[in-house]
């Protein structure tokens, strides 16, 4: 009797589907794609950042490794006094902030006002589709059109001659791209701004919309203001959100490439102040393929990443010492 019981059970066990298996094979294309084409380049650019490796014409030189060389020449004072990647950085950090910071502020406005039960705006849906639509849009396009709307004869320059505010576009046509600093960036961070606050927006919406709603009348019935609930109840609890909206900002930030390169036609003028630290990265792969120097910038630029990210990451979700 008892062999028949064994029997059984090992017929019942054979019968049984491991499905484990499936898992790491349906994973398996995603870790290789990954191995192949994300870390293997990380490592080898890590490593081509310690030697010589360049191209002069058709002919190539190298790999011949020179230790941190690469490095030391990177915050090495150029003849003009200045050290180039850290006046690309100083632009990035600016042009990233003066979008990012306006970007955060209206992105948790619009989702407060439409996630809003007591106002119960209709058609919220469409909304998102359309704050979301200018993220749809290739970013070198964007820049393409901002490039010929303020252009010297573009319908800026235009509307403003038709207001008298100007002469004639063709002898006093504003440069607003080409001569001043501070309104090129601005037209920067006001692209990265258009194209990114819908998703911002939507990922918000999405955080308050998980706050559980009792929380929300409980404070109501307590008599708590709107100011008092969003500062101890819906703040607090979008935290989470917030940092992650902040730091994947700050990263694409400190990535800035396609908006600038286009609108200052890869030079990142007017005087260098639109030159981000991968336009630097792309200007030296251009130049002279020099794979060492390349291969360092893109390890500064992920220490500085990293770095920046650990500190707003500490700063925003420390505990109160109370």
């Amino acid at each position: 009797m008892e062999k028949t019981v064994d029997s059984n059970q090992k017929k019942t066990k054979s019968k049984v589907v491991s499905y484990a298996k499936w898992g790491y094979i349906f994973i398996l294309p995603f870790f290789a794609i990954y191995l192949i084409f994300t870390l293997y380049p990380q490592i080898t650019t890590i490593i081509y950042s310690f030697f010589d490796y360049y191209e002069l014409g058709l002919d190539t030189y190298g790999p011949e490794f020179v230790g941190f060389k690469n490095y030391v020449d990177l915050f090495t004072l150029n003849s003009n006094g200045q050290m180039v990647i850290l006046n690309c950085l100083w632009n990035t950090i600016i042009m990233w902030v003066m979008g990012a910071v306006v970007q955060l502020l209206l992105s948790l406005l619009l989702a407060l006002f439409f996630t809003s039960t007591r106002l119960n705006i209709k058609g919220a849906g469409f909304f998102k589709s359309v704050f979301y639509m200018p993220n749809l849009i290739m970013a070198s396009a964007f820049a393409f059109l901002f490039f010929a709307v303020f252009n010297t004869v573009g319908p800026v320059n235009q509307i403003l001659s038709a207001m008298g505010i100007i002469g004639d576009v063709a002898e006093e046509g504003i440069d607003f791209i080409g001569t001043y600093p501070w309104s090129t960036r601005s037209l920067v961070a006001f692209m990265n701004f258009l194209m990114w606050f819908g998703n911002t927006t939507i990922l918000l919406m999405a955080g308050i919309m998980g706050i559980d709603e009792s929380l929300f009348e409980s404070a109501r019935v307590d008599g708590a203001s709107s100011t008092r609930v969003f500062f101890d109840i819906t703040l607090p609890l979008l935290k989470p959100i917030l940092v992650y909206v902040l730091i994947t900002s700050m990263i694409g930030g400190l990535q800035m490439f396609d908006v600038p390169q286009v609108l200052s036609a890869g030079t990142g003028n007017p005087n260098k102040s639109t030159k981000t630290l991968v336009m630097l990265l792309n200007e030296n792969l251009k130049g002279n393929s020099n794979y060492g120097v390349s291969g360092a910038i893109a390890v500064v630029l992920f220490i500085i990443t990293a770095v920046l990210s650990i500190l707003v990451f500490k700063s925003i979700t420390k505990k109160d010492d109370r």
